[in-house]
This record gives structure tokens, C-alpha cells and sequence, in this order.
């Protein structure tokens, strides 16, 4: 069994959802002691913008170097994801990495009835932080709802979100709001593909 884990903070160790997927791989490596796990910093080691050079594959360097992503995508069998939420939306990190994974012919295409997602049987674990408190379906969350539909495009559909939020009302609620999410952490079995 095999884990990606992606952290896409900006805030090193200050980061709350980096704090939040660490201990989510830790109870996976806990519940699956020969569980393999790669590991990717987008931040401190980021993906440049997808360019028109690269979806060309100019570049060969590049080109192997997106190869490489989107293989550690297909190989996982879990991926958790540090997705905190940046002026209303994810970190242009994480969006150059999921550049690298929406590929036609390989996660997902297009038929005669529609698109169908190709990378189903995973199960996607998301650790969502914001400063803010946004209720189910507000106007102004364009995080969770993405990556839903995103990952959902793709074919996965087992996604289970980790939040915290309102972390930067008090510094009692986001204590508070920490607890909350490392109790909400579950590890289940993965669901046959």
C-alpha cells in the first residue's frame, strides 16, 4: 500500500495544515506498519506554472519531471493533502501540482457520454485549514468544493475533509479548532477499486 502525502503551506512549521497531515500519515503509518510513503513539499520545493513549453514537452527534464508527478499520483493508493486556504482558494502550490495530474488519457477522459474519471479507488484525505469560518455551501468557499469536484473528475470518490477553521479569530479558537480536527482523524479501510 502506498501513501502520497503533499503539504502546500507556505508557513513551515507555523502551518497548521502541515501540522494536521502529519498526524494523519501518522496514524495511517500506525494502522498500516508496511505502508510506503513519498512525500512532497510543494512549497519548499514547488512545481513551476504550467506553461505552453510544458504541455508541449519541450523540455525534457521538465517533461520527466511531471512524469514523475503524476506516477506518485497513480501509484497511491491513499493521498493526503495540506490545503490551506489563501484569499478564498487553495495556494497556486497545489495548483501547479494538480496541473501535473489532470492529464487526458491517464486520469481521466472524454466520451460519448461525458468525461469519465480514470484514477478511482483512492482514498483522498484532505486537511483543510482557513482564518475564517465558512458554513456548508457559502458563497465565498471555493476550496473544498473544488477539490471535491476536482478529485471527483478524476474518479475519486472517497474524499474525507479534515477542517479547521476560524484559526485566526483567537488564539483560543484555533487551539481549539486544532483539537477539534486531529479528533476528527480516521483512518478506514480502503474501499475495493
Amino acid at each position: 500500500m502506498k501513501l502520497l502525502h503533499l503539504d502546500s503551506s507556505i508557513q513551515a512549521e507555523a502551518s497548521a495544515s502541515r501540522q494536521l497531515t502529519r498526524a494523519i500519515v501518522s496514524r495511517w503509518q500506525a494502522e498500516h506498519p508496511g505502508i510506503e510513503v513519498v512525500y512532497r513539499d510543494l512549497a519548499a520545493e514547488g512545481l513551476a506554472h504550467l506553461s505552453g513549453a510544458a504541455l508541449a514537452r519541450h523540455d525534457e527534464l521538465e517533461a520527466a519531471r511531471n512524469d514523475a508527478v503524476l506516477q506518485e499520483f497513480l501509484d497511491a493508493d491513499v493521498v493526503v493533502v495540506g490545503a490551506p486556504l489563501y484569499n478564498f482558494s487553495i495556494p497556486s502550490q497545489l495548483k501547479a501540482w494538480i496541473d501535473r495530474i489532470v492529464v487526458a488519457g491517464k486520469t481521466f477522459r472524454y466520451t460519448q457520454t461525458g468525461p469519465q474519471g480514470l484514477a478511482g479507488g483512492k482514498q483522498l484525505i484532505v486537511a483543510v485549514t482557513r482564518g475564517g469560518v465558512y458554513d456548508a455551501g457559502a458563497r465565498a468557499e471555493f476550496g473544498e468544493s473544488y477539490l471535491r469536484f476536482l478529485f471527483g473528475f478524476l474518479g475519486v470518490e472517497d474524499v474525507t475533509f479534515v477542517r479547521a477553521e476560524g484559526l485566526k479569530l483567537s488564539p483560543q479558537h484555533r487551539a481549539d479548532a486544532l483539537a477539534a480536527a486531529h479528533a476528527a482523524i480516521q483512518v478506514r479501510p480502503l474501499r475495493a477499486a
